[in-house]
């Protein structure tokens, strides 16, 4: 049976409160319902589902699996010159990336531990199909 919808992803945390404050505070994520667990840590709801959860960095000296590397996560997210207000005023370096051909903006910020996070304001640009490739 194929995979039908990505439920969470999960972050480990140098710092929990200033992880959570991140995704909470600046790109509008809400804390919410987090079953007991016998480690600290919370979930993180988009749109009323727990998407990211975090928990604490623990010592090196449990033994762990490689889980292999994660370049980025995005979301999906409105409002541009609000979120872009939020960077600047929280002095949060970004980028933006302009898909004209579709009329996405792309914004990259990188959270608290250095993870890149791509917000993606579909909308927010005219589309302009002179810059679609030729079909040929």
């Amino acid at each position: 049976m194929p995979a039908a919808q990505l439920e969470h992803f999960t972050l480990e945390c140098g710092d929990l409160k200033t992880t959570r404050d991140f995704y909470c505070d600046v790109l509008g994520l809400t804390e919410g319902f987090r079953p007991q667990m016998d480690f600290p840590g919370y979930w993180l709801y988009c749109g009323g589902v727990p998407v990211v959860h975090l928990m604490k960095r623990e010592a090196d000296d449990r033994p762990r699996v490689q889980t292999g590397r994660l370049d980025h996560i995005a979301f999906k997210s409105v409002e541009p010159d609000v979120t872009i207000g939020k960077f600047k005023a929280n002095n949060i370096a970004y980028v933006e990336n302009k898909v004209w051909e579709v009329g996405l903006l792309q914004v990259f910020v990188h959270d608290p531990d250095g993870l890149q996070v791509e917000l993606n304001f579909h909308g927010a640009l005219p589309i302009d199909k002179t810059r679609m490739p030729s079909a040929s």
